[in-house]
């Protein structure tokens, strides 16, 4: 006698697509910590070739599942898809030189600002209108951030912190420019865009910069590779269960976590100022995305920032 099965519903689908983000936090995370105990002792661009010689495979296997890859390089718009390739690189290597001298937990407060960077950026990208009330959310999340790196007492004014504030940018450009393809492009051509741009790149830079890599090493290395893949595979499945409106405010479950493994791994511990200003950045994040969400501002096929990116 057949059984019937209980059917799934939508919000048991979004159940699952925050579920699955939160456990992306975890693996991005885990990537972050174990690419900080990396670059303690090699270059940041050898570890971003290596990390893209696992994520390019992997984009071209989900590329191809979706129809031939030559198809998949066919864009409308191959110029901002290459450009996007680069922005990320770019980010990635500026995000790794960053994590070599500032605390896992503070770069990763820093680095909650990009979804207000994104803001500003649409603008003039984009030519979205935003008005006073998101313009003051901003305005508070920057604040947040001068309270994490107050003079005196928060990090240092160093190369470091650039790198941070710069990756940030990077990110937020990238974004924004995905948001734009993504209305003329498919989601696999701006995959394959950014995995043979990525490796390209890194490949090219990254050969000038070996130095050897120990075999405890070269399993750290390999979980860089694996965490990488996972990560983006659960966030990809999470966006087929769930808006991308709904699962963006669980990414900044990243900063906790960090906050965790920068304490178990580093024995550092976010101060309360710092703690205070990063709580000031996630604040002022949850209302932009808030507004946008009210004012219909996120496209339904923008992509969602991602946490862990790097």
């Amino acid at each position: 006698m057949a059984v019937n099965q209980p059917a799934v519903t939508a919000t048991d689908n979004v159940r699952i697509g925050i579920t699955l983000v939160l456990i992306s936090v975890v693996v991005f995370g885990i990537q972050d910590a174990v690419s900080k105990l990396l670059v303690q002792s090699h270059s940041p661009y050898q570890l971003a070739m290596m990390r893209y010689w696992g994520f390019a495979g992997f984009s071209m296997v989900l590329v191809a599942r979706q129809g031939p890859l030559r198809q998949a390089f066919v864009s409308k718009a191959p110029k901002t898809q290459l450009l996007r390739g680069v922005l990320l690189v770019g980010d990635i290597w500026l995000f790794a030189m960053a994590l070599k001298t500032v605390p896992l937990a503070e770069l990763q407060a820093i680095g909650l600002i990009y979804p207000l960077l994104v803001t500003l950026f649409a603008i003039p990208l984009l030519g979205e209108k935003v008005g006073l009330f998101r313009f003051g959310a901003v305005a508070v999340g920057f604040l947040g951030a001068m309270i994490v790196v107050r003079p005196g007492g928060g990090l240092p004014f160093d190369a470091g912190l650039g790198y941070a504030v710069a990756s940030c940018s990077l990110y937020a450009l990238y974004l924004v420019l995905t948001r734009k393809v993504g209305k003329l492009d498919s989601t696999a051509t701006s995959m394959a865009y950014t995995g043979v741009v990525g490796l390209v790149l890194t490949s090219a830079v990254g050969v000038f910069h070996w130095t050897p890599v120990t075999w405890p090493e070269l399993g750290l290395v390999l979980v860089v590779m694996v965490t990488t893949c996972l990560g983006h595979g659960l966030m990809i499945k999470a966006l087929s269960l769930a808006p991308a409106s709904v699962l963006q405010p669980f990414n900044y479950f990243t900063l906790p976590w960090a906050i965790v493994l920068s304490y178990v791994i580093f024995n550092h511990l976010i101060d309360p100022v710092s703690l205070l200003g990063a709580g000031v950045i996630v604040g002022a994040g949850l209302v932009v995305m808030a507004r946008e969400r009210m004012k219909g501002s996120v496209s339904a096929g923008a992509e969602t920032p991602l946490p862990g990116k790097e």
